[in-house]
């Protein structure tokens, strides 16, 4: 990150003009808040990407609607506990009474409300407590730091941890904040991997340049993440800008937009990694990265290959050497290299460790080797020597707790 952006306190409410809000509306959970507002005082620009599965949760095919409309946004209604997946017609009324209810208890316009659920699919939603909740939200709206950390905490299902950001950045004179929390740890593969995020900022740009932006962002942060190889049929980010820090308006592909571009895809790529490494049931947040490789595509699909495999998230989990794991994902990835020319090192804040070079395995200290591999993120340093393209992929280990977590989800 460059010395243009700054890590400051909070989340979704950090810029100005958002408002947030968390309730307990008993969707599913019990002793625990469940739904969730992020709020706009004036209507804001958006733009979203979504699931890649053609399998679409109601909600999903609402938001699509949405950002590809030109209308703009002003709430978002989220709920955990039931995803509102496979669930028909029935699935689309409850999208539509949770809109109808922002509208009336928000003063908004009902086209003006995305909504977005996580959870179990093939459940319905109750409506009446989905209203309920909608109101109950309306009521507890609030700007401060501490509404948006309440927020981020009410979307969460199997997540351990909350995962929130915010940053600030000049655009000219202006200071710009952009500020997101997103949830996910299980049902994540690229396509984009399994989740729910939500971006907040002041910044005044156009929907063009905002969608390009996180159309192009989301390729090497979310993209770039996986837990377990399956794509949700929920995946939703969605951003909106409302342009209350007053700044010149982003048009083109300027000096601002790169600003811009670059405290987004920083916001990303730290939820994108948060997610990662609490993957369900994980010690470890496991990454990949693959430097010099003959094209960008070749080292996206061998980064994300040995992340996503099972054999290599178990090695990462027994903390065990066996680098051959990696070079095999590597080698079904569909990249095209030459096994000759790799160099492969594991690496941690326990140190840094070669255990192959150009073809040839390397005698090494296996406690050396399980040190490093013992640490809470573990790196898989890939030279491919043959070109200038690099890329990064994040997951985790693959623990005896995924199966107990999954194996038992729906009670």
């Amino acid at each position: 990150m460059s010395e243009k952006i700054s890590i400051i306190e909070g989340g979704v409410t950090a810029p100005k003009g958002y408002k947030a809000a968390a309730t307990a509306a008993g969707i599913k959970y019990e002793g625990r808040t469940d739904m969730a507002c992020v709020y706009s005082e004036v209507p804001a620009e958006c733009a979203g990407t979504f699931t890649s599965n053609v399998v679409k949760a109601a909600c999903v095919k609402w938001d699509m609607k949405i950002t590809e409309s030109g209308d703009k946004l002003q709430a978002v209604i989220v709920n955990s506990g039931i995803a509102n997946a496979c669930t028909g017609q029935e699935g689309f009324d409850a999208c539509k009474a949770t809109a109808e209810a922002a509208a009336e208890y928000m003063n908004v316009s009902a086209g003006s409300v995305a909504v977005a659920s996580t959870g179990v699919i093939g459940m319905q939603l109750p409506v009446d407590k989905l209203v309920n909740g909608v109101k109950a939200l309306s009521l507890k709206l609030d700007g401060s730091i501490e509404a948006g950390t309440e927020a981020s905490k009410a979307i969460m299902t199997t997540d351990t941890v909350n995962k929130e950001i915010a940053v600030s950045f000049s655009i000219g004179d202006t200071t710009v904040t952009l500020g997101g929390m997103s949830k996910g740890s299980g049902m994540i593969h690229p396509n984009m991997c399994t989740m729910l995020g939500f971006l907040t900022t002041d910044a005044a740009i156009s929907k063009e340049m905002l969608t390009k932006a996180i159309k192009s962002v989301v390729c090497d942060t979310f993209n770039m993440i996986t837990v377990d190889g399956d794509t949700s049929t929920n995946d939703t980010l969605l951003i909106m800008a409302n342009g209350m820090a007053g700044n010149k308006e982003i048009i083109c592909e300027d000096s601002d937009y790169e600003v811009f571009y670059e405290a987004l895809f920083y916001v990303c790529r730290f939820l994108a990694r948060k997610m990662a490494g609490d993957g369900e049931g994980a010690t470890a947040l496991f990454e990949a990265k693959v430097i010099n490789a003959s094209s960008l595509e070749d080292a996206r699909l061998m980064a994300r290959s040995v992340v996503g495999s099972n054999l290599s998230k178990a090695a990462i989990y027994g903390h065990d050497a066996n680098f051959g794991r990696f070079l095999c994902a590597m080698g079904y990835s569909g990249a095209t290299f030459q096994e000759e020319d790799v160099e492969l090192y594991f690496e941690s804040t326990n140190g840094k460790l070669k255990v192959f070079d150009h073809g040839v395995p390397l005698a090494f200290d296996e406690e050396v080797a399980t040190s490093i591999l013992s640490a809470p993120e573990v790196t898989i340093l890939i030279n491919m020597n043959e070109g200038k393209a690099t890329a990064t992929a994040w997951g985790c280990d693959l623990t005896h707790k995924y199966v107990d977590i999954n194996a038992d989800y729906r009670s």
